[in-house]
């Protein structure tokens, strides 16, 4: 769920200039309690006076550089081993700077959406997780949220060490990834936190490597207007106020859609509880809803209780055209008292005016929760429910100044002034922005990848976390951007020194946050410890698919990663989450059994089976797993073509 941010439209559109620096300075990554990678050459760089000398002393080494005609300077120290607290100086002609506490070992850099930028403080267990967090050899340096048109040379933010005073507000899945590789290599683990929830990848890309791609990528900016600066931040001011005029004086509460006289026939439908779709599925403003429900005749002299779960965001709820309350946020639970005769025998309506501010707006309640309760029985409110939209923000010409409206604007200030900073790799959740465009994530993803490593001028490995189930059950299978998405994550395993963390078996079907990130930064920490670590014993991934072979009417899947071997939390040992098809593509729900180190897929529908999808869809079921705990990576043998490709 975004919320409306407030960017200074000047900061955001300023070019770097070069200043006239009466003292030395450095960039705001270095500081007090930093920490270098090991065993990798030291870069140090900052500004001065044009040609003033400069001093850089750090541990036994000692450097002294000229700055350029524009005041900037560069050093690179030899490469040191683990260690400290060690200090650095840098002097120039009218100052020096101490910087102390600084440690020597492996930083990594976190990078993505919302769910690398959740903190521990909001993580399952998160009192417990803080209270123990006495780590003083890691370090986390946080970036402050920027954006930019052009390459910024540097970024705000402070290295802190890690306490029970300070951990709550680090990036939750970056900091039990740091936490198991401390504990697994006993050496100083700093992190470098740069993400931004919400946001698509092609706004973490740099300019350049955008700038290769086709116009299958680049159409979306194409009538994107930032050329006329102050005539878009104009014209969007004027259409905020009408729109914020529109919604005090909305023709809903003018007509007065509550009321039941009020016709609502040519109002369309859409499945209640969830989120909003169709052409409204990005929709900020208003939608009124409306329920008609049959009660018996002594329903009126009781009171009742209405509850509709999380509602995204604000909402005001009528009974019968009567008011029985209004909750602003989208995190609480909808729990209205109705007073006696409010209800009456026959039919009653309900109706709610809902108001998003921003990302995905409807009802977030489970299906089971979206009751009416009276005299001691419940009448579910879950279906079709009827809407009409009252305000719609997109017909009053606000340009939305956030990082998705165009490309390489947080990779410009949020990743390009680190650019010089060693680091050993770098972890990344991000993908569920780009989910309805999951085809293009086949050529976007592994092409940041390699932008990122030609920044930094070497090949680091890069690991991610695959997206976790989320939303409802689907109750046939069906296509999915979500999995189609998945399955771009795994393709991109084809570049070296890559991993991904599957957690289709820890998500939330009604939450997108998924509140256990100790798993999420585990198996992050797994394949680093494998791949980077030589700990050749640890097992860093469940069961992927290697083989289909057809015997009669059954199919028969190997894995590779299955460790110890294959199991199932299934005490009747059935496996769940796989569909099988036949010649026609039409895909139906399978059995499976485990067997050995493979598992036997069939259907008694299906008698020449073709294709076998597994964990292929939003919110898959999940109950396969290798001893070791790890779950099985998500796959489909068919290449049909996905909802998602376009022509």
């Amino acid at each position: 769920m975004k919320k409306t941010l407030s960017i200074l439209i000047l900061c955001f559109f300023s070019f770097t200039v070069p200043a006239l620096y009466a003292e030395v300075k450095l960039p705001h990554i270095f500081s007090d309690n930093m920490m270098f990678q090991r065993d990798k050459p030291i870069n140090v760089w900052g500004w001065a006076d044009k040609n003033e000398s400069v001093e850089i002393s750090f541990m036994d080494q000692k450097k002294k550089v000229k700055a350029d005609k524009n005041g900037k300077w560069t050093v690179t120290l030899s490469p040191v081993a683990y260690g400290g607290p060690y200090t650095m100086d840098v002097k120039g002609k009218n100052n020096s700077i101490t910087l102390k506490n600084i440690l020597v070992g492996e930083v990594w850099l976190c990078s993505g959406q919302s769910n690398m930028e959740w903190q521990v403080k909001s993580t399952m267990n998160a009192k417990e997780e803080i209270s123990t967090a006495d780590y003083p050899q890691i370090r986390s340096f946080n970036v402050v949220k920027d954006m930019s048109m052009r390459p910024k040379d540097d970024l705000n933010g402070t290295w802190e060490v890690c306490s029970p005073e300070t951990v709550g507000d680090f990036t939750a899945v970056g900091y039990f990834f740091a936490r198991k590789l401390y504990q697994e290599l006993n050496i100083p683990i700093g992190i470098i936190h740069s993400s931004w929830g919400g946001t698509d990848i092609e706004t973490w890309t740099s300019p350049d490597s955008f700038a290769k791609l086709g116009n299958i990528f680049k159409d979306r900016y194409k009538n994107v207007n930032i050329t006329d600066l102050d005539k878009s931040a104009k014209d969007s001011e004027e259409g905020k106020k009408a729109y914020e005029q529109a919604l005090q004086n909305e023709q809903g509460m003018k007509e007065q859609w509550f009321s039941p006289a009020y016709n609502t026939s040519s109002w369309k439908k859409m499945p209640v509880p969830g989120l909003w779709k169709g052409e409204e599925a990005s929709l900020d403003g208003t939608i009124w809803f409306r329920y008609a429900i049959d009660l018996p005749a002594d329903i009126g002299d009781k009171e009742a209780t209405l509850e509709f779960g999380p509602i995204d965001d604000n909402d005001i709820t009528w009974v019968n055209g009567i008011k029985i309350g209004e909750t602003f946020g989208s995190n609480t639970d909808r729990v209205y008292n109705v007073p006696a005769n409010v209800f009456k025998g026959g039919q009653n309506t309900i109706t709610v005016k809902i108001t998003d501010t921003g990302g995905p707006g409807g009802f977030w309640g489970k299906p089971e929760t979206l009751v009416l309760k009276a005299g001691g029985k419940s009448y579910p409110l879950a279906g079709d429910w009827a809407y009409k939209v009252g305000v719609n923000k997109k017909d009053y010409n606000i340009v939305d100044y956030s990082p998705n409206m165009y490309s390489s604007l947080l990779y410009n200030a949020m990743i390009n002034p680190v650019i010089k900073f060693g680091i050993k790799g770098a972890i990344w959740y991000q993908g569920e922005n780009n989910a309805s465009q999951a085809y293009n994530y086949r050529t976007l993803f592994p092409n940041m990848i390699n932008d990122w490593r030609t920044k930094w001028g070497y090949e680091f490995p890069f690991y991610w976390v695959q997206l976790a189930n989320f939303m409802a059950k689907d109750a046939e299978p069906k296509d999915s951007d979500w999995a189609e998405l998945r399955e771009a994550q795994t393709m991109t395993l084809s570049l070296p020194k890559t991993g991904e963390a599957v957690i289709t078996d820890i998500g939330e079907a009604y939450d997108i946050h998924p509140r256990n990130k100790q798993d999420v930064g585990l198996r992050l920490a797994l394949n680093a410890l494998y791949k980077d670590y030589g700990k050749t014993d640890v097992v860093y991934s469940g069961p992927t698919f290697k083989a289909m072979e057809i015997k009669g009417n059954k199919a028969v899947i190997s894995y590779d990663n299955i460790g110890k071997g294959l199991k199932t939390t299934s005490k009747y040992g059935y496996v769940e989450g796989f569909a099988i098809a036949g010649s026609d593509n039409k895909f139906v729900w399978a059995k499976a059994y485990i067997d050995g180190d493979k598992v036997v897929v069939y259907s008694d529908n299906i008698s020449n089976p073709v294709s076998v999808r597994y964990s292929w869809s939003n919110n898959p079921d999940v109950n396969l797993f290798n001893v070791e705990d790890l779950p099985a990576a998500p796959f489909r043998t068919d290449k049909q073509k996905g909802i998602t490709q376009r022509d």
